[in-house]
């Protein structure tokens, strides 16, 4: 069971597609797959509906044919892990770190899977990330275990944290959020799959294409802190609310290990999350 979003951008309606490949309408339950539908445990409320015969379906041509949203609404917060794998962390010159690097991104970077990535004015270094995504269903505050933390979890999502380097690394004092925030800067989907309906997030095969030649090609498992660790040692510093969005890190094979070159407009990302799905976004001059 996938679900996702079918619109123009602010005009965006929730879709659920059945492991079938049959699309159903979900207007009735609720007016979008945002934290007030996660926090009342909106997608075990669809399946349910769904098996009761009770969602309206909808033509597939006419689903096919339209923009794919990002399959959340606009989160409250983006919250990202950085140097989450020890191959990635090499790359960039770190020292694996001992306990999860928090940084934020802006909620407005987070746009569909096939939409454009703008380059942003006085970019020369932009990056593409291949991560997990999490997104929250339930409030996570003080979470005193792994189990805790996985109940809080309603379910993933293939995302790109875009990065532009110079920003982030070649300003004074270190400007992580000044090179991750800019405009379109985390297609996110094409679906949101429940947590129910994968069986380890530690067991999935991340990959990214530039231009169809193969950038990075690694799993879950290689990852410093597991996604259970990561959301039980967020709370500690923080709320989680219904509706945000963690990035769990990503793998080597970005273009700041100097073994690619950075993206330039033209240039085409293919970024995937086995079982999650595969988006490709085209990168194009701000403004253009």
């Amino acid at each position: 069971m996938k679900f996702l979003r079918v619109g123009e951008p602010g005009a965006e309606r929730p879709v659920l597609l059945s492991d079938d490949g049959e699309y159903y309408g979900l207007s009735g339950l609720t007016a979008d797959i945002d934290g007030w539908f996660l926090a009342r445990d909106g997608l075990a409320m669809a399946r349910a509906a769904l098996a009761a015969g009770e969602l309206p379906g909808m033509d597939i041509a006419g689903v096919a044919g339209q923009r794919l949203g990002a399959p959340i609404a606009r989160p409250g917060s983006v919250l990202c892990i950085g140097q989450n794998y020890a191959a990635h962390a090499a790359e960039s010159g770190a020292e694996p770190p001992a306990e999860p690097i928090l940084f934020y991104k802006a909620p407005n970077t987070v746009v569909g899977p096939y939409d454009d990535v703008l380059i942003p004015r006085g970019s020369s270094k932009t990056d593409w990330e291949v991560e997990l995504g999490v997104v929250i269903g339930r409030t996570a505050r003080y979470l005193e275990s792994h189990d805790a933390a996985r109940d809080c979890i309603a379910g993933f999502v293939t995302s790109n944290d875009v990065s532009e380097r110079r920003f982030q690394l070649g300003r004074p004092g270190g400007q992580w959020s000044k090179g991750k925030s800019c405009e379109t800067f985390n297609p996110l989907g094409p679906w949101l799959v429940p947590a129910d309906d994968i069986a380890d997030p530690q067991a999935l095969e991340l990959r990214s294409w530039v231009n169809g030649e193969l950038r990075q090609d690694s799993k879950t498992s290689d990852m410093i802190f597991t996604v259970a660790e990561i959301i039980r040692h967020l709370s500690q510093f923080l709320v989680l609310e219904p509706g945000d969005l963690v990035n769990t890190g990503t793998p080597e094979g970005v273009a700041l290990s100097g073994r690619f070159p950075f993206l330039r407009p033209g240039d085409v990302m293919e970024i995937e999350v086995a079982g999650l799905g595969k988006q490709r976004s085209r990168c194009s001059s701000d403004g253009e």
